[in-house]
């Protein structure tokens, strides 16, 4: 099960990141290990396991910036790219073939209860900085700016940028 998930790793890292040189440069990634640990923390929170959920999220947030709540669902072929301070909450759902550059949060906007942080469709990037907040749907092939603030649903194959977000494009598939 290891190696299959560092193979995905290396694979998902040779397609998103250029300056990914050879294999074993994958061990240098935070990205890596932070879903490493998720991964872990999430078999362990849905056995109920919580406090050491908990604890690996929080060890692997402090090693590698990357906070990850264990609770969170993530899809195959994940990236995250200079990840320092991802934060990702604990109702988010996110898709396959995502990648999330740094500083970006997939939060919640107070303390309500149940569904409360986005879920992110499949074939999205997230630039750096963006905070896409609340129980809200990113579609599927959909692009955020940097630094772009997320507050209502974004429709399928859509660009937004801005604070608040705009949609500047929408193509058609």
């Amino acid at each position: 099960m290891f190696l299959r998930f560092v193979r995905e790793q290396i694979k998902v890292a040779r397609r998103r990141d250029p300056a990914f040189r050879t294999a074993v440069e994958i061990f240098l990634y935070p990205s890596f290990w932070a879903m490493l640990a998720h991964r872990h923390a999430h078999r362990l929170h849905k056995r109920r396991h919580y406090f050491a959920a908990r604890f690996i999220s929080q060890l692997s947030r402090f090693f590698t910036g990357i906070e990850i709540h264990p609770a969170a669902k993530i899809g195959k072929h994940f990236f995250i790219d200079h990840g320092s301070g991802v934060v990702i909450g604990e109702t988010c759902e996110i898709g396959n073939d995502v990648l999330i550059y740094q500083g970006v949060t997939l939060g919640g906007t107070g303390k309500d209860t149940g569904k409360r942080h986005p879920t992110v469709g499949n074939h999205v990037m997230i630039g750096a900085g963006a905070n896409v907040l609340g129980p809200i749907k990113i579609g599927d092939n959909c692009k955020v700016g940097a630094g772009t603030v997320v507050l209502r649903d974004l429709p399928p194959n859509s660009v937004i940028v801005g604070v608040a977000g705009k949609i500047v494009e929408k193509k058609k598939r």
